[in-house]
């Protein structure tokens, strides 16, 4: 028996045990005319009947077509009206969603289309050439393709998929399953039945593959159900920038049951973003930290008016006290929040009351309604909760995933047999309950023996002006035969510092210097400074640090001798007409960075390509 189980401060509320469509549509009387979802871009929109008409003819369309309950089927596609309408509608057929980031190169979706065992995938018109190069490194015919690949375009005027729509017309279109026939009823999970896996997201974590998170249709309901006893302000419109998959739950779910409007914008643009939140009158919405802090000091958001604005909310990465400080100053006039999530609780499981966001700047907030938690050492034995006491999170409850897909020894790893998930995150829990993650376990660098949190460092680094962001990890070093701490920053005076090695040099030496003065000997910069034009993080803004070596280069900012090298960039690409394509470069988590590129040759590697020069 565990010896210092922490509860949620809020009364459990109870949930139903059905489908995740079945508990989301079950006010039949909500279902008017209202709008549901509509395109910040072309202000196309979905009220909440079409959206519930239209899934059950889609889920009526996919089993005519051969899907059968239990079935996987991809969805392969950035925010767009499609997304919601192809997600319920799989989900109402008895299918199983898995979720691919938009960003993915072919060899991250090659490897989730095989893990997941996807017998269709439903693919956005400006990812078409992803998946086929895809299909082609899975060894996968075009005439097999042929038979597994829906084109999600909503309508046949689909505006922003115009130029990429010079797909051949062999190709299946989503619209061809919205027929005059609609499923009677959605598949139920009722009971017992619940338990069966929902959808499948990919958590890509920071070593190896990325593993399937099997999300059952109770843990859905569940979370929606104790995420409407939370104290959030009311909204008259919600948004979501890309990706959606991390928001799924929180944003495209519980908007609907809450009957809160959705802004669906494909991508992260200031100007963009700025102006959809006057248009609509946006009243809140949750990004990922880095977007937060961009958001406080672009001069778009000064540009239109902000004022109906009542809830930022910041999840997915962990955000530290020095760059919520520093985004609070240009985001003071709204409220501003935190929350913790992951997908393998599907996703929330704190949330830091707005009123207390300054009070309690930096922290993840309290539990949750219906979920436990525990602080654990490195022997897995309980540590009693205090503001200086560290502990390994631990949680408990109908949120926590069934488990990683294929992948036994992972789910034994990562799930006790009394069902407390281990999220890896190294936390503290204050006398009122709120909860601050202060590092991660698997992250932290051991010094001779001496335990160094990244975390700490990388706050102390972003308490300077003249360093916009950082990174810390751990190099070895043979000949101390230990781990140093090396810092990898994105400063002010990049564009001087990354052309002059000697001046970047100097200011990595200035900042080793510095640094000794503000922490304890055993975390001093021993392994270097190195400038890097930017950090390396997953696309919900968590750093990676087995790309981050890729990006810099030794130590104290030396580049290295010149040398001639090979770069592979991931491309996407629109047929513009027949003969000419408009390249776009692809970011990707495992995309290394390049100080000074000289081009001195395209070389279109597709059939029939050739290069075309750029105005």
């Amino acid at each position: 028996m565990p010896d210092h189980i922490i509860q949620s401060l809020h009364p459990p509320v109870p949930f139903d045990s059905a489908s995740t469509f079945t508990f989301v549509f079950s006010d039949k009387a909500s279902l008017d005319d209202s709008p549901a979802y509509i395109d910040a871009v072309s202000d196309d929109r979905i009220s909440r009947f079409e959206t519930y008409d239209l899934c059950l003819r889609l889920a009526h369309s996919v089993q005519q077509r051969g899907g059968a309950r239990g079935d996987v089927a991809m969805i392969f596609s950035p925010n767009c009206l499609a997304w919601p309408l192809t997600f319920f509608g799989l989900i109402a057929a008895g299918l199983r969603p898995t979720l691919a980031n938009s960003f993915y190169t072919p060899p991250e979706l090659a490897h989730q289309i095989k893990d997941s065992g996807a017998k269709k995938v439903f693919v956005h018109p400006t990812l078409f050439p992803v998946l086929i190069e895809t299909f082609r490194l899975l060894g996968i015919s075009e005439r097999e393709a042929h038979t597994r690949v829906v084109i999600m375009s909503y309508v046949d005027r689909d505006r922003t998929d115009e130029k990429a729509a010079k797909i051949g017309r062999e190709w299946t279109r989503l619209i061809e399953f919205f027929g005059k026939r609609r499923l009677p009823s959605e598949e139920l999970f009722d009971g017992d039945q619940a338990n069966e896996t929902a959808l499948l997201c990919y958590s890509s974590g920071t070593t190896g593959l990325s593993k399937g998170v099997e999300t059952t249709h109770q843990n859905v309901v569940s979370l929606i159900a104790a995420f409407s006893r939370v104290d959030v302000p009311d909204a008259k419109t919600d948004t979501s920038v890309d990706p959606i998959i991390p928001s799924l739950i929180v944003v495209l779910l519980w908007d609907f049951v809450a009957k809160v409007p959705e802004i669906i914008l494909p991508r992260f643009e200031p100007e963009t973003f700025a102006q959809g939140i006057e248009k609509y009158k946006i009243s809140r919405f949750c990004v990922v930290p880095p977007i937060l802090v961009s958001m406080s000091f672009h001069p778009a958001f000064d540009k239109y008016n902000m004022s109906t604005l009542k809830l930022l909310a910041s999840g997915a990465a962990p955000s530290g006290r020095a760059s919520l400080q520093r985004s609070s100053l240009g985001l003071a006039r709204w409220g501003t929040t935190n929350l913790l999530s992951r997908k393998e609780t599907t996703p929330v499981t704190h949330w830091l009351h707005y009123e207390d966001s300054i009070r309690k700047r930096g922290s993840s907030g309290r539990l949750i309604p219906n979920l436990q938690a525990r602080l654990v050492d490195e022997d897995e034995k309980d540590v009693p909760p205090g503001p200086e006491i560290r502990g390994e999170l631990w949680v408990r409850g109908p949120s926590v995933m069934k488990g990683y897909l294929n992948n036994p020894t992972a789910t034994k790893n990562s799930i006790t047999p009394d069902g407390w998930f281990k999220t890896g995150d190294i936390a503290v829990m204050d006398d009122e309950g709120y909860f601050s993650i202060v590092d991660r376990k698997k992250e932290l660098i051991k010094y001779k023996g001496f335990q160094v949190p990244p975390a700490d460092l990388e706050a102390v680094l972003l308490s300077r002006e003249d360093i916009l962001d950082a990174a810390v990890i751990g190099v070895e070093s043979e000949e101390e035969a230990t781990e140093l701490p090396r810092a990898y920053i994105v400063t002010s005076r990049n564009d001087e510092l990354l052309k002059d090695s000697n001046a970047a040099a100097a200011f990595a030496k200035t900042i080793q210097e510095w640094i000794r003065t503000k922490v304890a000997s055993h975390k001093f910069l021993r392994g270097g400074v190195v400038i890097i034009d930017a950090i390396p993080k997953t696309g919900s803004g968590k750093i990676l640090p087995t790309d981050i070596t890729t990006a810099g280069g030794e130590g104290e900012g030396d580049t290295g001798p010149e040398r001639q090298v090979t770069v592979v960039i991931s491309l996407s690409f629109l047929w513009l007409d027949e003969n000419t394509i408009s390249l776009d470069w692809m970011p990707s988590q495992h995309c290394e960075k390049i100080r000074d590129v000289s081009i001195k040759e395209v070389r279109p590697t597709g059939p029939g390509l050739q290069a075309v020069p750029s105005a």
